[in-house]
């Protein structure tokens, strides 16, 4: 029986998405290959009855460390010890820089096979194989492992929670001896990221701004568009690069993963690098000038024009039907 543990990162009294989503695919992969799911919380930001809702998203354990938060050689610790006094042969992250760092620890603390970027996971003979996409999303791979566990680091919004799968999670508390240099590092406090106010991952409704905007003023257009529909607004890496939009922003290879309910590009190429991170959105409506657009190739809806004339109309035309 092999075990799949996730490591869930909170803020504010609330689990981050993409460690819920982690948890949600590891249980359904548990189940798959005879092991459970279990998630590991080091930090004293959420008592017993917030951790116990991990069993919800399908962690039959919850392992409760007392430690540094924030940081990645104390989850390194932590999850060595859990892992090898529990049969744990897999540990799956639901992306993110901290994520990236704690997984290149274990690899090498237990010797682990570790793959990032997977935007798939399927169980095969009772064994996990990692999909991730190579040659600038291309194409897809397949990865295995060799050895007894593999590290696996997701991309983020690559799994959708699901809060329907278990109930309360058993919480254990977990006392680890970190190691010296474990210590060594601390959060001081946490920065605020220019533009980081701008939450993409979350939104149910997406305006995507390019480089067919023409200029940084220009994203008025879908500054009011995302208010008549109460989106948010994104941008493409081009737009980013040339100083109009904040990277927090930033959607595609180099940025971040979403999968709205609406996403709708204006002025935007469709690059394949863009095509990445928004591919799982579950409409796309591309307005662009250029007929030959590869966006439109991807699209649920393509409008052939000026953006610049239909988008103040369409965002009249919303509010109208709004009443508003």
């Amino acid at each position: 029986m092999a075990g799949i543990i996730v490591y869930v990162l909170g803020k504010d009294g609330e689990f981050n998405k993409n460690s819920l989503g982690a948890i949600s695919k590891a249980a359904q992969l548990a189940g798959e290959i005879g092991g459970e799911a279990s998630a590991v919380v080091v930090g004293e930001s959420f008592d017993d009855a917030k951790l116990a809702e991990l069993g919800k998203y399908g962690a039959a354990k919850v392992y409760k460390v007392t430690g540094p938060e924030g940081v990645a050689q104390p989850v390194v610790d932590a999850i060595e010890k859990i892992a090898t006094e529990n049969d744990i042969k897999y540990a799956l992250f639901g992306g993110g820089l901290l994520g990236f760092e704690i997984g290149a620890g274990l690899t090498a603390r237990l010797n682990w096979g570790v793959t990032a970027e997977a935007t798939g996971i399927r169980a095969e003979g009772g064994k996990l194989i990692v999909e991730r996409p190579v040659l600038q999303d291309s194409a897809i791979v397949d990865v295995a492992y060799k050895g007894d566990g593999g590290v696996i680091v997701s991309r983020l919004n690559a799994f959708e929670p699901n809060d329907s799968i278990g109930a309360a999670g058993e919480v254990v508390d977990t006392p680890v001896e970190f190691k010296e240099h474990s210590l060594r590092a601390k959060l001081v406090a946490r920065g605020v990221q220019e533009g980081a106010d701008v939450n993409i991952e979350d939104a149910d409704v997406i305006i995507a701004g390019g480089r067919g905007l023409g200029e940084a003023a220009n994203f008025s257009l879908a500054d009011d568009l995302a208010a008549s529909l109460g989106g948010t607004v994104a941008a493409t890496r081009a737009v980013v690069d040339a100083g109009w939009f904040p990277y927090a922003g930033q959607i595609g290879q180099t940025g971040k993963t979403v999968a709205p309910k609406l996403y709708l590009a204006l002025g935007i190429s469709g690059a394949i690098q863009h095509k990445v991170g928004m591919q799982a959105s579950e409409n796309i409506v591309a307005i662009n000038k250029d007929p030959n657009a590869p966006i439109f190739e991807f699209s649920d809806l393509g409008v052939v024009g000026d953006l610049h004339s239909i988008a103040p109309k369409l965002t009249e035309a919303i509010k109208a039907k709004k009443g508003a």
